[in-house]
């Protein structure tokens, strides 16, 4: 256990999950990451009366669908970690313990460097400026109907989001309302049959790694009807099949990226997809943050350098806002 580690797992317990004496804290793992999970529980136990742990059998991307499948899992506690390798943001069981109002955070461990993502520089961001942030993009996204993305790379995408509310994620789950991720981010549950054009992926594919080079993906009616043949593609195409569900190709989530100590460099799933300059959207289900599309799992698709309008009003330019930012003093 790294000092950097236990500096990260203090950040989550007392900094983003902020328990109390009195809770009961569920540690959710799998066998891959009980390291990680070791240096939460003592940092936890500081803290906290009752710390348990579940470690589950880690099925790769389809860890989801247990929790799918038991959605009363967490009801016998008020706090939980999900500390696993793929998110349980978005199962039905974190919905569940959401609506009981429950402090949930969503922890995904997943890294392609050999690194926990505990000892990752991004997560010492202050959450305070990251908070600023996405309330004022919120406020042009509340009341917009639909967003354009364009990308220097030939992105050219258009995703619909009338009656749908944004929300944002910085790790605190009093800033969630009770609920949050660890990707620092602005998202939007997108309609799931109205997303058209082209996305080209040229930062990360979510979980895979790093885009090797610029990948053109067509979008029609909501879902996925193309990925280019590049290397990058048939990697992508190769992970999507393995869901064997048609509703893994569904957009179903627009998101921002807001952390300006994170890099998009393939190495971390979340660190990818919090990116300050980057943008991505998030395939599959997406219940649990406030859509209507359920599916076997949920992973997201991150391209650079994007210019966003919402409605016909542009709020990031190449990456970075236009309206004015805000300062933390």
């Amino acid at each position: 256990m790294t000092e950097n580690m236990e500096r990260g797992a203090r950040i989550v317990v007392e900094e983003w999950l902020g328990v109390k004496p009195w809770d009961k804290l569920l540690i959710v793992t799998t066998k891959e990451h009980l390291e990680e999970s070791r240096a939460l529980r003592k940092c936890a136990v500081r803290k906290v009366h009752s710390v348990s742990s579940l470690v589950v059998e880690n099925t790769g991307k389809h860890v989801g669908v247990f929790f799918d499948m038991n959605e009363e899992v967490f009801d016998p506690y008020t706090a939980v970690i999900a500390a696993t390798e793929y998110s349980l943001v978005t199962t039905k069981a974190a919905r569940r313990a959401i609506k009981k109002h429950k402090k949930f955070l969503s922890l995904p461990l997943s890294t392609n460097d050999g690194r926990s993502m505990l000892e990752y520089e991004f997560l010492t961001m202050d959450t305070r400026k990251s908070r600023l942030m996405a309330k004022l993009i919120m406020k042009y996204l509340r009341y917009s109907k639909f967003i354009r993305v364009t990308t220097p790379a030939g992105t050219d995408l258009r995703v619909f989001k009338e009656n749908r509310n944004p929300g944002f994620f910085n790790g605190v789950v009093k800033d969630g309302k009770g609920y949050s991720s660890a990707s620092i981010e602005v998202y939007v549950p997108i309609e799931e049959t109205k997303t058209t054009g082209v996305l080209v992926v040229d930062g990360s594919l979510g979980y895979i790694g790093k885009a090797e080079e610029p990948t053109r993906i067509i979008f029609e009616e909501g879902r996925i009807t193309e990925i280019e043949e590049t290397c990058t593609g048939k990697r992508l195409r190769h992970y999507m099949e393995d869901y064997r569900d048609p509703r893994i190709y569904v957009g179903g989530e627009f998101g921002i990226g807001l952390n300006t100590y994170s890099k998009c460099l393939g190495n971390c799933y979340i660190e990818d997809e919090s990116a300050y300059g980057t943008f991505h959207i998030g395939l599959g289900r997406n219940l649990a943050l406030g859509g209507q599309q359920n599916a076997n799992g949920h992973f997201d698709l991150v391209g650079l350098e994007p210019d966003i309008y919402t409605d016909n009003r542009q709020i990031m330019q190449q990456g970075r806002i236009t309206i004015p930012e805000p300062v933390v003093y």
